[in-house]
Protein backbone atom coordinates (compact mmCIF):
# COMPACT_ATOMS: atom_id res chain seq x y z
CA UNK A 1 0.00 0.00 0.00
CA UNK A 2 2.89 2.39 0.72
CA UNK A 3 4.72 1.40 -2.28
CA UNK A 4 2.21 2.16 -4.36
CA UNK A 5 1.10 5.65 -2.34
CA UNK A 6 -1.93 4.26 -0.95
CA UNK A 7 -3.45 7.38 1.51
CA UNK A 8 -5.00 5.01 3.31
CA UNK A 9 -5.97 4.50 7.50
CA UNK A 10 -5.24 1.47 9.11
CA UNK A 11 -8.61 0.25 11.18
CA UNK A 12 -10.62 -2.35 12.93
CA UNK A 13 -8.34 -5.10 14.74
CA UNK A 14 -4.67 -4.80 13.79
CA UNK A 15 -5.19 -0.45 14.71
CA UNK A 16 -6.41 -1.95 18.02
CA UNK A 17 -2.64 -3.65 18.40
CA UNK A 18 -1.54 -1.11 17.75
CA UNK A 19 -3.10 0.96 20.62
CA UNK A 20 -1.91 -1.86 22.81
CA UNK A 21 -5.41 -3.05 22.79
CA UNK A 22 -4.79 -6.45 21.36
CA UNK A 23 -7.00 -8.10 19.14
CA UNK A 24 -6.83 -11.35 16.83
CA UNK A 25 -8.01 -10.47 13.40
CA UNK A 26 -7.56 -12.60 10.06
CA UNK A 27 -8.20 -9.81 8.18
CA UNK A 28 -6.53 -5.69 7.77
CA UNK A 29 -9.35 -3.15 7.37
CA UNK A 30 -8.47 0.16 5.45
CA UNK A 31 -10.45 3.28 5.12
CA UNK A 32 -9.22 4.40 1.76
CA UNK A 33 -9.35 8.32 -0.01
CA UNK A 34 -11.74 8.20 -2.58
CA UNK A 35 -10.46 9.53 -5.61
CA UNK A 36 -9.15 7.95 -9.02
CA UNK A 37 -5.62 8.10 -8.05
CA UNK A 38 -5.41 6.97 -4.91
CA UNK A 39 -7.76 4.19 -6.10
CA UNK A 40 -5.20 3.61 -9.37
CA UNK A 41 -2.92 3.05 -6.65
CA UNK A 42 -4.82 0.45 -4.69
CA UNK A 43 -5.35 -1.55 -8.12
CA UNK A 44 -1.64 -1.48 -8.51
CA UNK A 45 -0.93 -2.71 -4.73
CA UNK A 46 -3.98 -5.82 -5.20
CA UNK A 47 -2.30 -6.63 -8.74
CA UNK A 48 1.19 -7.05 -6.42
CA UNK A 49 -0.48 -9.03 -3.66
CA UNK A 50 -2.08 -11.12 -6.37
CA UNK A 51 -5.37 -10.44 -4.41
CA UNK A 52 -8.49 -11.22 -5.36
CA UNK A 53 -11.91 -9.87 -4.59
CA UNK A 54 -13.95 -12.86 -2.40
CA UNK A 55 -17.41 -11.40 -1.86
CA UNK A 56 -19.91 -8.78 -3.11
CA UNK A 57 -20.02 -6.10 -3.93
CA UNK A 58 -17.63 -5.55 -6.78
CA UNK A 59 -15.05 -2.56 -6.75
CA UNK A 60 -17.29 0.08 -7.04
CA UNK A 61 -16.66 3.72 -5.84
CA UNK A 62 -20.60 4.45 -5.84
CA UNK A 63 -21.04 1.32 -3.63
CA UNK A 64 -18.14 2.26 -1.74
CA UNK A 65 -19.14 5.75 -0.87
CA UNK A 66 -22.39 4.26 -0.06
CA UNK A 67 -21.25 2.88 3.09
CA UNK A 68 -19.93 -0.90 1.48
CA UNK A 69 -16.60 -2.37 1.82
CA UNK A 70 -14.79 -4.35 -0.29
CA UNK A 71 -13.25 -7.61 0.14
CA UNK A 72 -9.89 -9.56 -1.64
CA UNK A 73 -7.60 -12.04 -0.47
CA UNK A 74 -3.70 -11.84 -1.30
CA UNK A 75 -2.28 -15.27 -3.11
CA UNK A 76 1.52 -14.25 -3.10
CA UNK A 77 4.01 -13.30 -1.08
CA UNK A 78 4.34 -13.07 2.43
CA UNK A 79 0.81 -11.53 2.52
CA UNK A 80 -0.54 -14.84 1.08
CA UNK A 81 -3.90 -15.55 2.96
CA UNK A 82 -4.66 -12.46 4.15
CA UNK A 83 -7.88 -11.02 3.54
CA UNK A 84 -7.88 -6.92 3.37
CA UNK A 85 -11.20 -5.11 3.35
CA UNK A 86 -11.43 -1.27 2.28
CA UNK A 87 -13.55 1.07 2.38
CA UNK A 88 -13.99 4.66 1.99
CA UNK A 89 -17.14 5.69 4.23
CA UNK A 90 -18.30 5.30 7.99
CA UNK A 91 -21.57 5.63 9.23
CA UNK A 92 -21.20 9.40 11.16
CA UNK A 93 -18.22 10.02 10.44
CA UNK A 94 -17.12 13.35 8.40
CA UNK A 95 -15.01 12.94 4.96
CA UNK A 96 -11.53 11.22 4.84
CA UNK A 97 -9.42 14.44 5.16
CA UNK A 98 -10.73 15.25 8.66
CA UNK A 99 -10.10 11.77 9.96
CA UNK A 100 -6.44 12.28 7.69
CA UNK A 101 -6.20 15.41 9.71
CA UNK A 102 -6.57 14.09 13.11
CA UNK A 103 -5.07 10.46 12.25
CA UNK A 104 -2.29 8.83 14.64
CA UNK A 105 1.06 7.58 13.40
CA UNK A 106 3.25 4.37 14.62
CA UNK A 107 6.45 4.03 13.21
CA UNK A 108 7.65 0.41 13.53
CA UNK A 109 10.83 -1.37 14.06
CA UNK A 110 12.41 -1.35 10.19
CA UNK A 111 11.07 2.48 10.00
CA UNK A 112 7.78 1.81 8.34
CA UNK A 113 5.72 4.50 9.15
CA UNK A 114 1.71 3.59 9.93
CA UNK A 115 -1.64 5.59 9.79
CA UNK A 116 -4.30 4.64 11.93
CA UNK A 117 -7.78 6.18 12.34
CA UNK A 118 -6.65 8.37 15.93
CA UNK A 119 -8.27 6.69 19.30
CA UNK A 120 -11.09 8.43 19.57
CA UNK A 121 -12.05 7.82 15.83
CA UNK A 122 -11.09 4.38 16.03
CA UNK A 123 -13.44 4.26 19.18
CA UNK A 124 -16.63 5.66 17.57
CA UNK A 125 -15.58 2.93 14.51
CA UNK A 126 -16.25 0.28 16.83
CA UNK A 127 -19.86 0.95 18.19
CA UNK A 128 -21.20 -1.54 15.90
CA UNK A 129 -24.47 -4.27 16.29
CA UNK A 130 -21.27 -7.13 17.23
CA UNK A 131 -20.95 -8.16 20.64
CA UNK A 132 -17.32 -8.62 20.33
CA UNK A 133 -16.50 -4.70 19.49
CA UNK A 134 -17.69 -3.40 23.05
CA UNK A 135 -14.93 -4.87 24.87
CA UNK A 136 -12.37 -3.98 22.55
CA UNK A 137 -13.62 0.11 22.97
CA UNK A 138 -13.11 -0.24 27.36
CA UNK A 139 -9.72 -1.61 26.17
CA UNK A 140 -9.04 1.03 23.94
CA UNK A 141 -10.41 3.71 26.26
CA UNK A 142 -8.72 2.41 29.32
CA UNK A 143 -5.68 2.02 27.91
CA UNK A 144 -5.46 5.54 26.66
CA UNK A 145 -6.34 6.47 30.03
CA UNK A 146 -3.72 4.52 31.54
CA UNK A 147 -1.33 6.03 29.00
CA UNK A 148 -2.45 9.71 29.09
CA UNK A 149 -3.96 10.25 32.17
CA UNK A 150 -1.49 12.12 34.49
CA UNK A 151 -1.10 14.94 31.50
CA UNK A 152 -5.55 15.88 31.12
CA UNK A 153 -6.21 17.82 28.42
CA UNK A 154 -9.88 19.23 27.31
CA UNK A 155 -10.52 16.47 24.40
CA UNK A 156 -8.41 13.94 26.44
CA UNK A 157 -11.14 14.51 29.67
CA UNK A 158 -14.36 14.87 27.56
CA UNK A 159 -13.16 11.31 25.40
CA UNK A 160 -12.80 10.09 28.65
CA UNK A 161 -15.83 10.84 30.18
CA UNK A 162 -17.97 10.62 27.09
CA UNK A 163 -16.27 6.83 26.49
CA UNK A 164 -15.62 5.37 29.26
CA UNK A 165 -17.51 1.83 29.29
CA UNK A 166 -16.42 0.63 32.94
CA UNK A 167 -18.59 1.99 35.94
CA UNK A 168 -15.92 2.03 38.39
CA UNK A 169 -13.73 4.04 35.86
CA UNK A 170 -16.36 6.74 35.35
CA UNK A 171 -17.01 7.01 39.02
CA UNK A 172 -12.97 7.94 39.27
CA UNK A 173 -13.42 10.20 36.59
CA UNK A 174 -16.57 12.18 37.63
CA UNK A 175 -14.78 12.71 40.81
CA UNK A 176 -11.81 13.85 39.47
CA UNK A 177 -13.16 16.02 36.65
CA UNK A 178 -16.22 17.49 38.68
CA UNK A 179 -16.71 20.63 36.65
CA UNK A 180 -16.29 18.76 33.16
CA UNK A 181 -19.08 16.08 33.94
CA UNK A 182 -21.60 18.36 34.63
CA UNK A 183 -20.77 20.24 31.55
CA UNK A 184 -21.01 16.95 29.43
CA UNK A 185 -24.18 15.78 30.74
CA UNK A 186 -26.42 16.90 28.01
CA UNK A 187 -24.48 14.81 25.94
CA UNK A 188 -24.31 12.06 27.98
CA UNK A 189 -27.14 11.76 31.08
CA UNK A 190 -25.86 8.70 32.13
CA UNK A 191 -22.99 11.32 33.88
CA UNK A 192 -25.49 11.72 36.26
CA UNK A 193 -25.80 8.35 38.11
CA UNK A 194 -21.58 8.79 38.23
CA UNK A 195 -22.03 11.61 40.04
CA UNK A 196 -24.75 10.84 42.31
CA UNK A 197 -22.66 7.17 43.14
CA UNK A 198 -25.66 5.29 41.95
CA UNK A 199 -23.15 2.15 40.63
CA UNK A 200 -26.36 -0.11 39.78
CA UNK A 201 -28.10 1.95 37.83
CA UNK A 202 -25.41 2.89 36.10
CA UNK A 203 -24.06 -0.26 35.01
CA UNK A 204 -27.74 -0.66 33.41
CA UNK A 205 -27.14 2.80 31.65
CA UNK A 206 -23.76 1.73 30.32
CA UNK A 207 -25.68 -1.39 29.15
CA UNK A 208 -28.77 0.54 27.57
CA UNK A 209 -26.13 3.08 25.98
CA UNK A 210 -24.73 -0.54 23.82
CA UNK A 211 -28.44 -1.50 22.80
CA UNK A 212 -28.97 1.65 21.60
CA UNK A 213 -25.72 2.04 19.47
CA UNK A 214 -26.39 -1.45 18.47
CA UNK A 215 -29.72 -0.53 17.16
CA UNK A 216 -28.55 1.93 14.85
CA UNK A 217 -25.81 0.02 13.33
CA UNK A 218 -28.59 -2.34 12.55
CA UNK A 219 -31.02 0.70 11.19
CA UNK A 220 -27.52 1.75 9.16
CA UNK A 221 -26.59 -1.53 7.88
CA UNK A 222 -30.59 -2.47 6.52
CA UNK A 223 -30.49 -1.47 3.32
CA UNK A 224 -26.91 -1.98 2.73
CA UNK A 225 -28.06 -5.70 3.44
CA UNK A 226 -30.67 -5.94 0.90
CA UNK A 227 -28.49 -4.04 -1.23
CA UNK A 228 -25.86 -6.74 -0.66
CA UNK A 229 -28.20 -9.97 -1.44
CA UNK A 230 -29.22 -7.69 -4.90
CA UNK A 231 -25.38 -8.25 -5.80
CA UNK A 232 -25.37 -11.63 -5.11
CA UNK A 233 -28.24 -12.46 -7.15
CA UNK A 234 -26.73 -10.11 -10.24
CA UNK A 235 -23.77 -12.19 -9.64
CA UNK A 236 -25.74 -15.71 -9.66
CA UNK A 237 -27.65 -14.48 -12.46
CA UNK A 238 -24.57 -13.71 -14.29
CA UNK A 239 -22.93 -16.62 -14.07
CA UNK A 240 -25.80 -18.72 -15.14
CA UNK A 241 -26.24 -16.70 -18.13
CA UNK A 242 -22.28 -17.26 -19.09
CA UNK A 243 -21.61 -20.82 -17.66
CA UNK A 244 -18.98 -19.70 -16.12
CA UNK A 245 -18.39 -20.33 -12.36
CA UNK A 246 -16.24 -18.27 -9.84
CA UNK A 247 -14.01 -20.41 -7.57
CA UNK A 248 -15.10 -22.05 -4.11
CA UNK A 249 -12.29 -19.69 -2.45
CA UNK A 250 -14.23 -16.39 -4.24
CA UNK A 251 -17.58 -17.48 -3.51
CA UNK A 252 -19.13 -15.85 0.54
Amino acid sequence: MQKHQVQALLMGGQACVFYGAAQFSKDIDFLLLADKTNFAGLQSALNELGAHRIAVPKFDPAALARGHAVHFRCQSGDAKGLRIDVMTHLRDFPPFEALWSRRATVVDEDGTEVSLLSVEDLVKAKKTQRDRDWPMISALVEGHYKATGNSPNPDRITFWLTETRTPERLLDLVSRFTDESHALLPRRPLLGLAIAGDLPRLREALDAEVRAEQDKDRTYWEPLKREMEGFRRAEREGEGQTGERRPESEKS
